[in-house]
């Protein structure tokens, strides 16, 4: 049999005493199931233990949920951190913004640590202090058990001295050995009192035993029996302070996310937007040098009212397919110019299939400008522009018959009452006539648009010269 190992301030006595111990416990617990021995019950405190071990798992597993919270927070962190260093990396110099983008960079960056260095600080590390109290208490309970244990056979063993001393009682007065029968007269009273005294001893020390291991279990007992529903109680305050910091974090880290990724797009929008307008001037301005390469045009004349039979008044923007009927291209608006002696507006002819576009040179010689000739850039800048002034138009109330927008190129002067006067820069809300057979070829009807955010319906309406302004 090994020996058991003698360590600094152990001896062989306690060694002994411990092992005697477990032995006893383990008889008196046997002594309880066999029914040969009545247990103490308390079932308040039985309860109170029950609870103690539900208390025990749920606040393990809210632990170990919000440990997997953390470290799913910190992944994200990671993969949004490799994400945005991906735009960073693409991000060019010469763009717009890329000093805020780098900011913003930095911010996201910045709030994600914050809000995992938060989390740990009012979640996580509360967590482990109010888990940090259970295993002590789990031990005490344990002790508890063991002590209960103890008293018990504390108490069995004094009430089977008081018994056996009733028994004793009756053999005092005979000889209880072989020795005494053979002791001498005056020895047999040495020998019986003797006997005496040994039985008294034995009933002090099972007395003193019993009140040894009474205290020592009562002491634990009490103890427990405060906090155990104290600690029962406590669950309640605990887990809505840890949720609420979570919620608390959470909502504030995803308002200013919100904001960082808000300013982020605003960035973003702004450089589309100005890559679309630098490629489209690009394309405007090529497309101008095209069209009137001697310089800007000179102020129109305003067309004759009489109205010319067969020719539109506008061409909007349409749609046309190419030779082998397979594919549409954008098609500018016809042009209309005048002839020299400034009476009767000409027009492309609208069943060729290169439609025209016709102005003037430095010398007065007439040019024709074949729509096959524009780049599909300069195309596709005609129809963004058309559905750019449509999507905005459609966010503001309109008049009834509106059509389109126009922006007066030059001043005006009205010469009659019905006609609009005219200042380089108004916008125009142009509308349909209401009498088409009133309709003059090379002018228009509309309201400004200042007369007409102002008064609405009461705002002047009349005609002005088409060739005066630009759509837009």
């Amino acid at each position: 049999m090994a020996e058991l190992p003698m360590g600094k301030g152990v001896s062989a006595g306690k060694i002994a005493s411990s092992v005697q111990k477990k032995i006893t416990r383990a008889q008196e617990k046997v002594l309880q199931k066999l029914g040969k021995a009545d247990e103490t019950k308390d079932l308040a405190f039985e309860e109170g233990v029950i609870n103690f071990n539900k208390q025990l798992v749920e606040g393990s597993t809210l632990q170990k949920d919000l440990r997997a919270y953390l470290a799913a927070v910190k992944a994200m962190h990671e993969s949004s951190k490799h994400l945005y260093e991906c735009l960073d990396d693409m991000y060019e110099s010469d763009w717009y913004g890329r000093k805020e983008v780098d900011s913003l960079l930095e911010d996201s960056d910045l709030l994600w640590t914050d809000f995992h260095q938060k989390l740990v600080d009012h979640a996580l590390i509360s967590m482990d202090t109010y888990l940090g109290q259970f295993p002590d208490i789990k031990s005490r309970i344990a002790k508890r058990d063991r002590k209960l244990v103890d008293y018990d056979s504390a108490r069995h063993n004094y009430a089977a001295v008081n018994k056996g001393k009733k028994k004793e009682g009756i053999k005092v007065t005979k000889p209880a050995s072989l020795l005494e029968r053979a002791a001498p007269g005056w020895a047999q009273g040495i020998l019986s009192a003797h006997n005496v005294a040994q039985t008294s001893l034995s009933r002090s020390q099972a007395e003193e035993e019993l009140e040894r291991a009474q205290k020592v279990f009562e002491e634990i007992n009490i103890d427990l029996q405060e906090e155990l529903p104290s600690l029962w109680n406590s669950r309640v305050g605990f887990y809505v302070n840890t949720f609420q910091s979570v919620a608390g974090l959470e909502e504030k880290f995803h308002r200013e996310m919100g904001k960082i990724n808000q300013n982020l797009n605003d960035t973003l929008e702004k450089l589309e937007n100005q890559d679309i307008t630098l490629c489209c001037s690009d394309r405007t301005q090529d497309a101008n040098h095209t069209l009137s390469p001697g310089g800007p045009p000179a102020i129109p004349k305003s067309p004759s009212k009489a109205a010319t039979p067969n020719i539109s008044v506008t061409s909007p923007t349409q749609a046309t397919w190419d030779d082998d009927g397979s594919q549409p291209v954008c098609a500018p608006a016809a042009y209309s110019t005048w002839d020299d002696d400034v009476s009767q507006p000409v027009q492309g002819n609208d069943n060729d299939s290169t439609q025209q576009a016709q102005g003037w040179d430095d010398d007065g010689a007439q040019v024709q400008i074949s729509q096959s000739k524009l780049t599909g850039a300069e195309l596709c800048y005609i129809e963004v522009t058309a559905q750019a002034t449509t999507e905005s138009t459609e966010s503001v109330e309109m008049p009834e018959s509106f059509l389109f927008k126009v922006k007066a190129m030059h001043d005006y002067n009205a010469n009659d009452s019905d006609e609009l006067e005219l200042k380089a820069g108004d916008v125009v809300l142009v509308v349909s006539y209401e009498n088409p057979d009133e309709e003059d070829e090379g002018w228009l009807v509309g309201v400004k648009e200042s007369d007409w955010i102002q008064h609405k319906a009461q705002g002047k309406k009349g005609v002005f010269p088409e060739n005066f302004t630009q759509r837009m």
